[in-house]
């Protein structure tokens, strides 16, 4: 399986492979309004194309034989700091446990590094078990942040970092 670098010819796949991750990801934390409302505000072809265009979002793809198993989405020098802010994290729930979230996660550290980051942020729900994860791989918990989504929703989150 290697990891390639997503365009905006790759914004339908990363939907894709979100509206199939979401829903399972979240069906324990989240309505389901909220996740219908969230994935278009994050992930419809719109919303894609601008976080790549205009927010300089880098992503990558986990592919193997022209099937897609799971994306990231980082920014090098968040908010002009020497920090690398991870923005999404997402494997396909059956492939979980096989390695694939931290591949995705070595190659940011490595293109953080690259950049002279010292450091990388990510958010993740507070009820999330993927803190489990990042734990595990060396982030640890700094802060609590709760933002206004729009719709009456908000992401109850915990701010998590990694030095380098």
């Amino acid at each position: 399986m290697k990891i390639i670098k997503a365009n905006l010819t790759h914004c339908h796949i990363i939907q894709t492979l979100a509206q199939k991750i979401w829903p399972i990801a979240f069906q324990n934390i989240l309505n389901p309004d909220q996740i219908n409302y969230m994935l278009e505000m994050m992930y419809s072809l719109k919303a894609l194309n601008f976080q790549m265009s205009e927010k300089q979002h880098q992503f990558l793809l986990l592919e193997e034989n022209e099937n897609y198993f799971g994306f990231a989405a980082f920014e090098t020098n968040y908010d002009n700091k020497s920090e690398t802010k991870i923005h999404k994290l997402y494997v396909l729930p059956n492939f979980h446990g096989k390695g694939l979230g931290k591949k995705l996660m070595t190659e940011i550290e490595r293109i953080a590094s690259e950049n002279k980051n010292e450091a990388l942020i990510l958010n993740v729900n507070r009820f999330n078990k993927a803190i489990q994860f990042y734990e595990a791989i060396g982030f640890s918990i700094i802060k609590e942040e709760n933002i206004d989504i729009g719709n009456n929703y908000w992401m109850e989150d915990f701010v998590m970092r990694k030095e380098l």
